[in-house]
């Protein structure tokens, strides 16, 4: 039988939390956070256009992360059934002190009672343009 996916609500919800957890794990290199959260096939596409799957991301995370600080501007979740896109919005600052914004897009799927991240995809820029 297949799982319920959540109500679109409560799927907004969960989807807020885990995207504001994702956030944490990234700035506390917490590699067994998104080892929980990502489903095996995860793929993330860097601003750099690198590609890194789960394994990867997972080591690269532990390397801890190249930003000093990281405030999270705006998040819009989209639910389309069992995926989920979630578009967000940061400022961040380097060690040099210069700072920048970064553009996301994370795929979510429902499965098995859970959304896991089977995709990332970060954009950043120097310009400080928020809409």
């Amino acid at each position: 039988m297949a799982a319920k996916v959540e109500t679109s609500s409560a799927g907004e919800s969960t989807l807020k939390r885990l995207n504001q957890e994702y956030i944490q794990a990234y700035m506390s290199s917490d590699a067994s956070w998104y080892d929980e959260h990502l489903a095996d096939e995860f793929v993330c596409i860097e601003s750099d256009g690198s590609v890194l799957d789960k394994t990867q991301f997972l080591r690269k995370t532990a390397e801890g992360p190249d930003v000093l600080d990281y405030k999270l501007l705006k998040v819009n979740v989209r639910i389309y059934g069992r995926v989920a896109l979630v578009h967000g919005t940061g400022k961040f600052i380097r060690e040099d002190q210069s700072s920048g914004v970064s553009r996301y897009t994370d795929v979510y799927v429902f499965d098995a009672d859970q959304w896991k991240a089977v995709s990332a995809q970060i954009t950043r820029t120097s310009r400080l343009v928020i809409e």
